[in-house]
């Protein structure tokens, strides 16, 4: 598959403002490193995001997560790997993932109120928005790019 355009060519400067922001948010929103990475890749496989489910998985490796629980996320609810507090993170990045088929977010949210505090519930929604924004970006242009690449970049963003 051919890249339609190149964000970072076609708008330098634009480009380098938007990952600047988001890296600085993302920051902002820390949380447990293999929570995050499984927030990511559950909205990246919803908005079929090659290029950020490449990142993501290879990110959650590099943090030791199991092949298990990175092949399960699609059959979440049923897996028995992921604890309670990954299982309403999941749940609300899928019913925020999923806005426009009208998913019913009060049970979602019931779950992450009882297992998120008020500040982590809008860290967690912050980090979803974050990589809806990459998904949509990647998916939209057709961006592909080795993970070297993007930490390479992230690096001279946040430079």
């Amino acid at each position: 598959m051919t890249a339609r355009l190149d964000f970072f060519a076609a708008a330098p400067t634009l480009a380098k403002e938007y990952q600047r922001a988001m890296y600085a948010l993302t920051a902002a929103a820390a949380m447990e490193p293999e929570l995050v990475e499984l927030v990511k890749i559950r909205a990246s496989q919803i908005n079929r995001c090659a290029n950020c489910l490449n990142l993501h998985g290879t990110e959650a490796r590099e943090l030791g997560m199991t092949a298990q629980r990175i092949d399960l996320l699609p059959a979440w609810r049923e897996a028995p790997c992921y604890n309670d507090r990954e299982r309403a993170a999941i749940g609300w990045t899928e019913a925020l993932t999923r806005l426009s088929e009208g998913p019913e977010l009060d049970g979602a949210y019931a779950a992450l109120e009882t297992e998120f505090t008020q500040e982590e519930q809008v860290k967690l929604t912050v980090l979803i928005n974050i990589i809806n924004g990459y998904n949509r970006l990647a998916v939209g242009f057709r961006a592909f790019a080795d993970p070297a690449a993007i930490k390479a970049a992230a690096k001279a963003a946040a430079a």
